[in-house]
């Protein structure tokens, strides 16, 4: 099926022609794209959307010239991708997922030795860099090392290296993974205004689908194959009278979504904030589904669909099993009353001069999912981390499962769970020799270490991949296999650090659910994210720039902050931007006074 226009050849920047490739990973042979045809037309953004190990990345690479595909053609502005690689890389502008940064160079470095690989006249790159650092917020920065640099900042520079010299054809490999919404945000406007501005056709790839809805058309992926091409509304459009929102005052939201999630009929049910977002196998009336048992006590609101909606609907089915569904994936914690879990007053972190975290205070009680968010260099990680017992604090209080950490952090360490953010795997490792190195390192051995591992092959669905490496592991295995580390040692605190960057809306879902489950068993579990539709799980949450907390609450309390009657629904995105854009505001107004 292709629901996009057939494009004159004048109009096409882009095309792929029955593309194939394959890639030999030790015995076995893997179909990484299969007889892909699609077209990204000139003067526009094109997503590329699709879950993980979809291809991507091998699309990209294959189109940037730097692969060579088994069958088929690829023309980038009017070049053959295959035939002539080094024009087409001349012509074209490529940022990789990790931005393609030297980070022992300075930002000046970096932008100098792009200029130099494109063989920009010394005469003309004044113009250029001051255009690109004013137009990426840089200027103030030419000087400082690339890996001193925020999440944030590293992505535009990354584009600004790329942009030394204009490219008609941009394609950029998920170039918002890992950055606040702040920053999406800002290379949303830097990207529209190349279009806009300058024409640039531009090919982009994201794991966040509420970005494909800003996209003029979408290429969507799965498995090598082409699902579909066209506007992001020709998509949705097919789930009209498909998706509703349902409340139940006095009903736990995590208990509400599993009933909703195994109800006959339902595809997808997912939290926002303390209501469930439901989209349905076919469309329904409001009225039946309130008869529905599985409705029972719920007020059923029909709400518009969008895109990932139909991502949802298009990759997965109702007969798709979830974890939710299976054994919960720990043994029940016993609760603790009312005394927090987790502690924290006057928590203060200082380097030389520099407040790194400022005193920060909060407590989260037992059983509870606790959110913590912030702009990229806002003090997160390094609370984090201090909670966790990696760090020592400057000066405050904090507790972890009744531990004082500043006193007796090993003996907390025993009792908590962490995923690291690039889930801290070793790569040469196989799977189970991972699950058995983490048991050992948490004190199992024995049969109570033979016992978990084959626990956590198990639950997480990793027996057929034992015996692999790590690292060819695909991005949502690398995640379920460090959720699974975490938990060998059945821990009362769960401790997960951007857990879901980069991994598609399939694999958020069922990592959701399990860790859903943990906190319905009472697992106190606390998360760092970028991801607001991630945020919308936490029970409460508390939003950091500078060191310090501005906000505290539930998602609802954040949106509440911001609801008006010309904006009555705003997304906790838009409360969060809101929120640090007025912290910028009073500190440049405090430093100006």
């Amino acid at each position: 099926m292709n629901l996009g226009r057939p494009g004159r050849a004048d109009s096409v920047a882009l095309s792929f022609r029955d593309v194939t490739k394959r890639f030999r990973a030790g015995d076995r042979t893997i179909q990484a794209l299969d007889e892909v045809s699609a077209e990204v037309h000139r003067g526009q953004v094109t997503g590329l959307i699709g879950p993980d190990a979809a291809g991507k990345t091998t699309l990209m690479r294959l189109a940037a010239g730097l692969l060579v595909p088994d069958a088929g053609q690829i023309l980038a502005l009017g070049l053959d991708c295959a035939r002539e690689p080094l024009a087409v890389q001349a012509a074209l502008g490529y940022m990789p997922q990790r931005f393609g940064l030297y980070e022992d160079l300075t930002v000046q470095e970096n932008l100098d030795l792009y200029a130099d690989l494109h063989a920009v006249p010394a005469s003309a790159r004044p113009a250029r860099y001051d255009e690109l650092l004013h137009m990426t917020g840089l200027a103030g920065f030419t000087g400082r090392l690339a890996g001193r640099l925020s999440g944030g900042m590293k992505q535009k520079l990354g584009l600004a290296c790329v942009l030394v010299h204009p490219p008609g054809l941009l394609l950029l490999d998920e170039p918002t993974v890992g950055v606040d919404p702040v920053s999406r945000r800002e290379l949303w406007a830097i990207v529209y205004r190349l279009v806009e501005e300058q024409h640039t056709t531009v090919l982009l790839s994201t794991a966040y689908l509420d970005e494909a809805e800003r996209c003029s058309e979408v290429i969507l992926i799965h498995s090598g194959k082409v699902l579909g091409q066209g506007a992001p509304a020709d998509f949705t459009r097919r789930l009209q009278g498909r998706t509703f929102r349902a409340s139940a005052p006095g009903m736990a939201k995590r208990a509400m979504q599993r009933r909703l999630q195994q109800a006959a009929g339902v595809l997808d049910a997912v939290i926002q904030g303390a209501r469930v977002r439901v989209v349905t196998e076919q469309a329904r009336d409001p009225n039946e589904l309130r008869d529905d048992a599985a409705f029972a006590g719920c007020t059923i609101t029909p709400v518009s669909p969008r895109f990932e909606d139909a991502f949802i609907a298009m990759l997965s089915g109702p007969s798709a099993s979830s974890p939710s569904a299976r054994e919960a994936p720990s043994p029940a914690v016993q609760r603790r009353g009312t005394e927090p879990v987790i502690a924290v007053h006057g928590l203060t972190r200082q380097f030389g001069d520099f407040y790194a975290v400022r005193n920060v205070s909060f407590s989260v009680q037992s059983g509870e999912v606790f959110g913590l968010l912030g702009a990229n260099g806002a003090g997160k990680s390094t609370t984090f981390r201090m909670l966790c017992g990696l760090l020592p604090a400057s000066e405050g209080k904090l507790k972890v499962a009744g531990v004082d950490l500043r006193h007796a952090a090993a003996q907390a360490r025993r009792r908590i769970g962490y995923m690291a953010q690039k889930f801290s795997l070793y790569g040469d490792l196989s799977v189970v020799d991972n699950l058995r190195f983490f048991a050992r390192s948490y004190g199992l051995r024995g049969q109570p270490q033979r016992r978990r591992v084959g626990w956590a092959l198990a639950e997480f669905e990793l027996e057929s991949f034992a015996d692999t490496t790590s690292r060819d592991l695909p991005l949502g295995y690398k995640q379920r296999l460090a959720l699974a580390a975490a938990l060998m040692h059945e821990p009362e605190i769960l401790f997960l650090d951007e857990p879901t960057s980069g991994v598609d809306p399939l694999g958020r879902r069922e990592f959701w659910q399990r860790i859903n489950a943990l906190a319905e068993n009472g697992v106190t579990v606390l998360v760092t994210t970028h991801f607001m539709e991630e945020a919308e799980y936490c029970d409460r949450l508390v939003v950091m720039a500078r060191g310090q907390i501005l906000a505290e609450g539930s998602s609802e309390d954040m949106k509440a902050r911001l609801r008006t009657a010309e904006n009555p629904e705003p997304s906790l995105e838009d409360a969060f931007v809101a929120l640090i854009a007025a912290s910028e505001s009073n500190a440049e107004t405090g430093d100006a006074a």
